[in-house]
């Protein structure tokens, strides 16, 4: 493993480890998390039951998983990035994209690089059947990253890492040998619970609990149609993503820097306004977002969850461009974009005050 852990690295990846296949454990709690409806709309994570925790199912022939970690934060970010992060979400005419999304795909970024490495373990043992993963398929990623030794399950059900937080990806290669698994680690949350106080919709329900349902990442990324109106306002100007629960986790003042050009952020993603982004048209969005995870959103979802921080910005504060932007856009041919910025449009000022005081 020595070697395939220096591989590994020449490839960019902070960690390699290997997991059995066994994750019978495991069952009980995705069957839980499944039958409370926390997957929302995902229905295919329901269709794949419990093949998600079944390797050798997935992939015939799988003796073994090899986990690999790989640091996504952009090579530029600065010291205390996570208070720069933080201060953000109190500029609500300005636009943010969850950290990870800003630069390349990290399907493509990961999968092409595991293929290399399952190559170079190939050409020193002989023929190898294996199958590379990264957020594509059935399978259990984080439980697999914990038996390996990547880090533990933090109470918002990521994986943190004493020397790397949590602001990494996680890939994996089924492979047909039979390899010695590497050790877990104990956890390290302690009686902290910074994560489960901050989510700004309460979707971290319980340590190790999330209902993807209330879940930013999740609304406005996987969630089709129209985002529930109680949620809008917690959304803020959250347009892609939510990286709440990891700005404040302290793990996190380990987070690596990647060394990849790959995930730093591209340009008109940060720094931007809402108005800006929200002029883009179809073919100026597919031409921005080309090999950017946030193509797979569409246009129209794009739209929505702008128009959502557009409503979300007025209540702050009233803005006659972020009006008139709406306004060009009320005959949009998409029902739900059309629906979000008339809800949008009526948003006002004192809008905000009497949210502050609900939610007080």
């Amino acid at each position: 493993m020595t070697q395939v852990q220096a591989w590994g690295r020449e490839l960019g990846f902070s960690q390699i480890g290997v997991a059995g296949i066994d994750l019978s454990s495991a069952e009980p709690g995705l069957e839980a998390w499944l039958a409370a409806g926390f997957h929302g709309s995902m229905d295919y994570m329901a269709r794949h039951g419990l093949k998600r925790a079944r390797p050798a199912e997935l992939v015939p022939g799988t003796a073994s998983v090899i986990t690999a970690r790989m640091d996504y934060l952009p090579r530029g970010t600065p010291e205390g990035w996570q208070d720069h992060e933080l201060r953000r979400l109190q500029r609500p005419f300005e636009p943010i994209v969850s950290v990870y999304a800003r630069g390349r795909d990290y399907h493509k970024v990961l999968r092409h690089r595991l293929q290399q490495l399952a190559e170079r373990i190939a050409s020193a043992v002989g023929p190898l059947g294996h199958r590379v993963f990264t957020d594509s398929a059935p399978v259990l990623e984080a439980e697999l990253a914990r038996r390996s030794g990547q880090g533990w399950r933090g109470k918002h059900t990521l994986i943190l890492s004493r020397e790397g937080g949590s602001m990494f990806f996680l890939g994996e290669i089924y492979v047909d040998l039979a390899l010695p698994p590497t050790e877990a680690v104990s956890e390290h949350c302690g009686a902290c619970s910074a994560c489960i106080d901050v989510c700004p919709t309460q979707a971290i329900v319980g340590p190790h609990r999330l209902d993807a349902r209330r879940c930013i990442s999740y609304l406005t990324i996987e969630h089709e149609g129209p985002i529930p109106e109680d949620l809008r306002p917690l959304i803020g100007n959250r347009i892609y993503g939510c990286d709440d629960c990891q700005l404040v986790c302290p793990w996190n003042k380990f987070a690596q820097r990647s060394p990849l050009p790959d995930f730093d952020p591209r340009e008109g993603l940060t720094g931007a306004t809402l108005v800006e982004l929200f002029g883009w048209s179809e073919e100026e969005f597919l031409r921005r977002t080309e090999g950017s995870p946030i193509r797979r959103i569409g246009h129209a979802r794009w739209l929505r969850n702008i128009a959502v921080a557009m409503g979300n910005a007025l209540r702050v504060g009233e803005d006659a461009g972020v009006r008139a932007a709406l306004a060009r856009v009320t005959d949009h041919p998409n029902a739900t974009v059309r629906e979000t910025v008339t809800w949008a449009l009526a948003q006002t000022v004192g809008d905000a005050v009497h949210c502050a005081s609900s939610m007080g």
